[in-house]
């Protein structure tokens, strides 16, 4: 596995890393099996991965849990990233995103609990708290760095403005948004700003949320209890209009002899040895096929293919439900 440094921070991670969210909650609730994610992360790690992530919101905590449980006896082989800042109540009720001071300290320690680990390497604030500045939130996160709990910070979600700000309290190693053939909001303002401060990009739901391996045909393929089909681009005529896109992303995946998930990937990386996309599986299937894309060449007439047919803004629907979108710092 091939590394990438993260931004300017001197923290090395694999090219590929492994998104851990979907094995405790969203993605087909009723086939999550912690034993075979762990299976998963284990040959993650044995493939020469390293770079896993989580947050205390995934599974309202059961995720940290089973991370913790997945790294036992291996913590040295692992770059542990995970996150603060939604907040859920006991039943998984979202109430809202803060970021003060000392839910930060607490968090992080309610984190660390979970994971039973002393250390986390990489803390991000999950979502910009618009009722706290972002001073505080990333202060009181140096604070974390100080007392040797963690290593390096991130955002995620946050604007150009917002990380203009946070940088000047505390190096920012990591911005995590989401970016895909389908997702590209970033590249107008997102990217240039982050590799002028010299952070890393981290690239969540880099396949679209499993849409673009062509996996997906119909909206029934979605489990009944699955949070996708509450997403705007996969319902109606969005759902019809982006498997369109799928259809031609199926069709240069086969002229390169890989498979739409890996192109979709192999793209990602193409866009810049600063950007780390974390695909999230808990099939051990599926990670290979992902670990693969590392071996995928796009050339520079393939990359110049894929912008003719998948230009900026081609997905029809938001990413997000009207909430989600409302949760995105702008």
């Amino acid at each position: 596995m091939i590394e990438r440094e993260l931004g300017r921070s001197g923290l090395r991670v694999s090219a590929v890393g492994l998104g851990c969210m979907g094995m405790s909650e969203f993605y087909d609730p009723a086939g999550m099996d912690d034993a075979e994610s762990i299976r998963v992360i284990h040959r993650y790690l044995d493939a020469g991965g390293n770079f896993l992530d989580t947050a205390d919101v995934y599974g309202v905590g059961r995720n940290e849990e089973l991370v913790g449980k997945a790294i036992a006896g291996r913590r040295d082989r692992v770059v542990l990233a995970t996150k603060f800042g939604n907040v859920r109540g006991p039943g998984g009720e979202f109430l809202g995103i803060r970021g003060d001071r000392q839910y930060v300290l607490d968090c992080c320690d309610a984190s660390l609990r979970r994971l039973k680990v002393d250390t986390i390497d990489l803390y991000y604030q999950h979502r910009v708290d618009p009722k706290t500045p972002i001073e505080e939130t990333v202060g009181a996160m140096a604070e974390l760095v100080k007392a040797g709990k963690v290593r390096y910070l991130g955002l995620s979600e946050a604007s150009p403005a917002t990380l203009r700000r946070a940088v000047k309290v505390h190096p920012i190693a990591a911005l995590q948004t989401e970016y895909s053939l389908w997702t590209r909001d970033v590249e107008a303002e997102i990217l240039p700003t982050v590799r002028e401060l010299g952070i890393g990009f981290v690239a969540y739901s880099p396949l679209g949320r499993g849409f673009l391996t062509g996996q997906i045909k119909r909206f029934e393929d979605l489990p009944a209890d699955d949070y996708r089909r509450n997403t705007p681009r996969f319902q109606g005529e969005n759902f019809a209009k982006n498997l369109e896109l799928v259809d031609k992303i199926r069709e240069m995946a086969a002229a390169k002899g890989c498979t739409p998930g890996q192109l979709a990937l192999a793209w990602v990386l193409a866009q810049g040895d600063d950007i780390v996309p974390i695909p999230g599986t808990k099939r051990i299937k599926y990670l290979d096929e992902n670990l693969g894309a590392v071996n995928v060449r796009l050339t520079s007439d393939d990359l110049a293919r894929i912008e003719a047919i998948l230009p900026a803004g081609i997905a029809a629907g938001d990413r997000y439900p009207e909430r989600g979108m409302q949760a995105i710092d702008r």
